[in-house]
């Protein structure tokens, strides 16, 4: 029987990229180019629909456009976007000059796209900007808007972070599909007990150090979560306002991890991530708060112990010298063991680790800037 292969799907500013290895995770190959020129802010895979992948395509001159491959992306074809319009029996937002009249609020660009829960195969979600999350129950054929966030009453004081007002996050549960989070910029967390009827946020103890009050229930920028393999109760957290983790589904206070003694030295990021077979751990890239590359002179990945309430970090600045920016997507793990770690860079490079930080090594290829990584 052929070994299976692992198949890192890369979303670039300049288009897709497939980047294939065995098991061993020794010598990469990187497929052709897809959408080439257009801004990738998302690529996944569906696991219920092995081979399927969705690519979060936006472009200067098309618009958002959604992609789907049927075949590990040998070939794409387009489906459906979702569009938002102003509901017919209500007053549509958006137009502060005339309340009453119909403003269309289009898409403007697609972030997350995210496959619904094992026990809904043909579910969907995806989160644009502005603020909007759609869910689709058909693959893609028709969107609908998941209206208890689309109109939450405290939306009107929902301000963008400084990549837009976007819908960056989305989780689903594994355990049940009705438990869902969703993570806005520059707005917080928010967390749904059923199936996205109602939302509450989840934001305690999250500081705005940007803010006259540090800790408001809402107006976090978030930048990325993640849950623990082990454990969907424990959450961890990358935000404006440092690194953090939750052992209560995200209900009650936070707890800032950032500034544990042994950390990194700036705990500001984007990028958060967990493994399969690394239940209990974290990995982060701490960045500079003000230029938002990395600090010390060079690439760093840092691993959170949450048994031990300690960090390491898993590389030596001089491994990879420079200075370089991780987006919010740029950071995942594999399923394996050891667990594969990936680092996508702003500046086109994709770091990796077969075995869990031990080593690292870069897949000989210059890739245009990356905006995510994600493994199937």
């Amino acid at each position: 029987m052929a070994e299976s292969k692992v198949r890192v799907l890369v979303g670039t500013r300049k288009g897709t990229y497939i980047v294939e290895s065995t098991k061993a995770r020794k010598t990469w190959k990187v497929g052709a180019v897809s959408n080439p020129g257009r801004e990738i802010y998302h690529v996944v895979s569906d696991p219920r629909h092995p081979g399927h992948l969705y690519a979060a395509v936006n472009s200067g001159f098309w618009g958002p456009i959604l992609y789907r491959s049927p075949n590990w992306g040998r070939s794409w074809e387009e489906v459906t976007t979702p569009l938002t319009e102003p509901s017919k029996d209500r007053k549509p937002m958006f137009n502060d000059a005339d309340p009453t009249a119909p403003v269309p609020r289009p898409v403007q660009n697609l972030w997350h796209v995210e496959p619904g829960h094992a026990s809904e195969p043909n579910t969907l979600f995806i989160g644009v900007d502005p603020h909007f999350l759609f869910r689709s129950d058909d693959l893609a054929k028709t969107w609908e808007p998941v209206k208890a966030i689309n109109e939450h009453p405290g939306r009107k004081d929902w301000g963008p972070g400084a990549g837009g007002a976007c819908l960056h996050t989305i989780i689903v549960d594994p355990r049940t599909p009705k438990r869902m989070h969703i993570g806005l910029s520059a707005v917080g967390t928010f967390r749904s007990d059923d199936a996205g009827e109602h939302w509450h946020p989840t934001n305690a103890k999250v500081e705005c150090p940007f803010l006259p009050n540090p800790y408001p229930e809402t107006g976090q920028c978030v930048h990325h979560v993640a849950l623990d393999p082990d454990d969907p109760d424990v959450a961890y957290r990358q935000d404006h306002g440092g690194m953090y983790v939750h052992h209560h589904g995200m209900d009650g206070d936070w707890e800032r991890i950032g500034k544990v003694k042994g950390g990194p030295k700036d705990d500001f990021g984007f990028a958060v991530a967990t493994a399969a077979s690394r239940p209990g751990r974290a990995y982060f890239v701490p960045l500079t708060g003000e230029a938002r590359t990395t600090p010390n002179g060079g690439l760093q990945v840092w691993e959170w112990n949450d048994p031990a309430h300690k960090w390491r970090t898993l590389m030596s600045p001089r491994t990879f010298a420079g200075d370089y920016g991780v987006h919010r997507e740029g950071l995942a793990c594999d399923r394996l063991d050891p667990a594969g770690i990936y680092v996508g860079t702003t500046t086109g490079q994709l770091v990796l680790s077969p075995d869990a930080g031990r080593s690292w090594r870069q897949v000989p290829f210059q890739f245009p800037g990356i905006h995510s990584v994600s493994v199937a």
